[in-house]
C-alpha cells in the first residue's frame, strides 16, 4: 500500500510502499477514505515531541472495514467507521472507571516477538503511530481503536471527529463539564479550538470569546457559536475578557499549546474559574502561575483526547452533525491526495486555515 512515511524528523514525509499484515485477534483491516492533518501530528514531524522512526503518522482518520481477525465483535466487513488514537484495553483501573482515554495498557498493540503490523518494502518494521497510522491506504488496528457509525455519514467530514472534534467537545462536556448560562473563552482558532467553540455553544454557554490572531479564524468562530472575538494582535487579552465578562471567565481552554496562553487562560478566570488546557506543551515547558489566585479557588487541568469515551461519544457527534447542529463542513479548509500531504503541513505551520483533510480514492 501507499503511505507516507517519516525517516527523519524535521524532513518532508516521503510517499512509498509499505506492506500490512492480516488481521490477528481483535484486529481490523480498513481501507482509509480519509484523514485529517492534525497540529499533533505537526510536533512529531518536526520534532517537539520525540518518536521511533521510520513511522507513518496520522491519527484523525475514517475509513471502511476490509476484513476482521478472530475475536472481533464490534464491527464487520462493509462497515464505516471512526478510529480513535485512546485505544483502550478494557480491563484496566483507567478503563473500569469510565476514563478510557486514560488507558496505556499494551494489549492494543502486537507483543514484542509477533510479525509487525507495518513492514518496510525493502525489509525491517515500520513503527505504527499512535495505535493507527493513518497517513496510509489502509490500517490495521486493534478494535478498541475505532468505532461503527452510521453509514450516511460523510467520511471525510466524519475523519475531523477523530480528533479534532472528540477533542474540543470532550474538553467542554467531559473535562471542564460547561454549564448552560456560562462564560467560555478559547484561545486558538484551530481545528480543535474552532471545534471547542461550537461545543461550547451546544453545551449552552451564555457567552463564548474566541480568541485568535489570525482575523479569519476569528470570523470562522464567530460561525461557529462564537458572541465575542478578540484579535490576540491587536488588543491585550487579558484586559478585554475581564472589561467583556465582568471579572473574567468561568471557563478558558487553552488550544495551542503554549506557555504564554496557558499562563493567560488562568489568569483570565474569574473566582472559582477553571482553565483547561488542550495544546500540547512541549516537553521541558514549564507553567509560571500567581500563588495567590488558587485562594480563589481557580483551578487549571489537562484534558487528554478531551476525556473522551469515545465508542458512545462518536456516534453521538455524528447524530449532533446529521441534525446541524456540529459545524464540519465549514472545518474542512480544503481536501488533497496523499502526493500533497506535505502542502498541508506546510500550510499548518503558516497557522492560516482550519483543517485539510487528505482523501483516498
Amino acid at each position: 500500500m501507499k503511505a507516507a512515511v517519516l525517516h527523519q524528523p524535521k524532513t518532508p514525509l516521503v510517499i512509498e510502499d509499505v506492506a500490512i499484515g492480516k488481521p490477528g485477534p481483535r484486529e481490523v483491516l480498513v481501507r482509509t477514505a480519509a484523514v485529517g492533518v492534525c497540529h499533533s501530528d505537526l510536533h512529531f514531524l518536526d520534532g517537539a515531541y520525540p518518536y521511533p522512526m521510520p513511522a507513518i503518522l496520522g491519527h484523525e482518520a475514517a475509513g471502511v472495514v476490509e476484513q476482521v481477525g478472530a475475536e472481533v465483535r464490534t464491527v464487520r466487513p462493509g462497515d464505516h467507521v471512526i478510529t480513535c488514537l485512546s485505544a483502550y484495553c478494557g480491563h484496566c483501573e483507567h478503563c473500569l472507571t469510565g476514563h478510557l482515554s486514560l488507558c496505556i495498557e499494551p494489549d492494543t498493540r502486537r507483543r514484542e516477538g509477533e510479525e509487525p503490523r507495518l513492514m518496510a518494502r525493502q525489509g525491517g518494521p515500520m513503527n505504527q503511530f499512535l495505535n493507527l497510522s493513518a497517513f496510509a491506504e489502509q490500517m490495521l488496528i486493534h478494535e478498541h481503536a475505532l468505532v461503527a457509525i452510521r453509514r450516511d455519514m460523510p467520511l471525510d467530514r466524519a475523519a475531523l471527529i477523530g480528533c479534532a472534534v472528540t477533542t474540543g467537545m470532550g474538553a467542554v462536556i467531559h473535562t471542564a463539564k460547561v454549564q448552560p448560562g456560562e462564560t467560555v473563552a478559547v484561545i486558538g482558532c484551530g481545528g480543535i479550538g474552532l471545534a471547542t467553540v461550537n461545543s461550547a455553544a451546544i453545551a449552552g454557554a451564555g457567552r463564548i470569546i474566541a480568541i485568535d490572531r489570525v482575523p479569519a479564524k476569528l470570523e470562522l468562530a464567530r460561525k461557529f457559536g462564537a458572541t465575542d472575538l478578540i484579535d490576540a494582535g491587536n488588543a491585550d487579552v487579558l484586559d478585554a475578557v475581564r472589561e467583556l465578562t465582568g471579572g473574567g471567565v468561568h471557563h478558558a481552554f487553552e488550544a495551542i499549546g503554549l506557555k504564554q496562553t496557558t499562563e493567560q487562560a488562568f489568569a483570565m478566570l474569574r473566582r472559582g474559574g477553571t482553565a483547561t488546557v488542550i495544546g500540547m506543551i512541549a516537553p521541558g515547558v514549564k507553567i509560571e502561575l500567581k500563588g495567590s489566585d488558587f485562594l480563589g479557588e481557580k483551578r487549571i487541568q489537562g484534558s487528554l483526547m478531551g476525556s473522551n469515551r469515545f465508542p458512545v461519544d462518536m456516534p453521538r457527534m455524528v447524530d449532533f452533525y446529521m441534525a446541524g447542529r456540529l459545524h464540519l463542513d465549514e472545518l474542512i479548509a480544503q481536501r488533497l491526495p496523499l502526493e500533497r500531504i506535505n502542502d498541508a503541513f506546510d500550510e499548518l505551520r503558516r497557522g492560516e486555515l482550519a483543517r485539510s483533510v487528505i482523501l483516498f480514492e
